[in-house]
């Protein structure tokens, strides 16, 4: 169970914070609720607490969990075998999975195809979203900003991509 004050985040909104439980009644039943504070968009979300493992919501990583979502960004090219909506419902799938990993992928694969071609509106949405809640949890765990993660992550993908041994060095230059 999570705990009033709990940094979590949640796949379909990014990151936030717990801000109370409180319990209401809905249809003459009643129910506790988490509330959760989401930082992306300064929004409130009221979810009941029975739910939570289901929509995916978890406790958002540690620094050093991070540090290795960053280096795998600079890692590996995209999977050029599959088309537009093999490549979309992959990614959805990612998304919504929750996994800080996944969604890593889907922000470098998208990203690096960007950089041979413009991307369609399907994968243009889907980086964009994804770029967002992985800078909303970047900003939780280091104490941050959106506009600082969101320039870091900017950087890290904006770097060449480097060989395998050289990705896994680079890994201390995000640990500051």
């Amino acid at each position: 169970m999570f705990q009033v004050g709990d940094k979590i985040f949640y796949p379909m909104h990014g990151a936030g914070v717990i801000e109370a439980l409180e319990e209401k009644e809905f249809l003459g039943e009643k129910q506790l609720y988490y509330v959760l504070h989401m930082l992306q968009k300064e929004l409130n979300i009221m979810v009941p607490v029975e739910k939570m493992s289901t929509l995916g919501i978890r406790m958002v990583v540690d620094a050093d969990i991070l540090d290795e979502v960053l280096a795998v960004m600079r890692t590996e090219r995209p999977d050029s075998t599959l088309n537009a909506q093999q490549r979309y419902k992959k990614n959805t799938e990612k998304m919504k999975s929750g996994d800080i990993f996944e969604q890593a992928e889907v922000i470098r694969d998208l990203w690096r195809i960007s950089q041979g071609r413009v991307l369609g509106t399907s994968d243009k949405l889907m980086l964009d979203n994804a770029q967002q809640l992985m800078a909303s949890e970047m900003a939780l765990v280091k104490n941050w900003g959106i506009e600082r993660a969101e320039q870091l992550l900017r950087e890290v993908l904006s770097a060449e991509v480097p060989d395998k041994d050289a990705s896994l060095q680079q890994t201390a230059v995000y640990q500051k």
